[in-house]
């Protein structure tokens, strides 16, 4: 039996490297992350929380308090309000971003529309990137000023065209 599959030594719980560049390779293809380094994202990823949810199942409710955003790795998610469906995302969308900055109520619900796992990027996990390569941070923060205030826009629109 070789060393490197042997039960005694191999470590089940790391998560393998080319699913962490894939995670990295996908959030770096989102706004969120337009021009951060790629090898400090790929630093940030293993702090990174997977999490894998059944069709129908509640992500998160409106009203609730958010502590990051989640980028789809695969399925469905329906982000809804008032019972008024907002959006669909689908793999390599992300939401909850709100919660990055500001330890508020969730504003919409989330819910999997069919087997959907997720990996969540936490304020924790900003707040690092923030610390430890303050560029980068600053950068990720202007992403996300930038993709609030899109958002905000593009509701104010939707509201002065009701």
């Amino acid at each position: 039996m070789s060393e490197e599959k042997s039960p005694l030594w191999y470590n089940f719980f790391r998560k393998k490297t080319e699913f962490n560049e894939q995670i990295a390779n996908l959030w770096l293809k989102t706004p969120l992350f337009n021009k951060i380094s790629k090898k400090h994202c790929q630093l940030l990823v293993p702090d990174m929380h997977l999490r894998s949810y059944k069709s129908s199942e509640t992500i998160f409710n409106q009203g609730e308090t958010g502590i990051g955003a989640a980028l789809i790795l695969s399925g469905k998610v329906s982000i809804t309000s008032n019972k008024k469906t907002l959006a669909i995302l689908e793999t390599g969308d992300f939401f909850g971003e709100v919660a990055l900055v500001v330890d508020e109520p969730r504003t919409a619900n989330a819910t999997a529309q069919e087997n959907t796992e997720l990996v969540f990027f936490l304020r924790q996990n900003l707040d690092e990137l923030t610390d430890r390569y303050p560029n980068d941070g600053a950068r990720l923060m202007r992403n996300l000023a930038k993709i609030l205030a899109t958002r905000l826009r593009l509701s104010n629109q939707a509201i002065s065209n009701e």
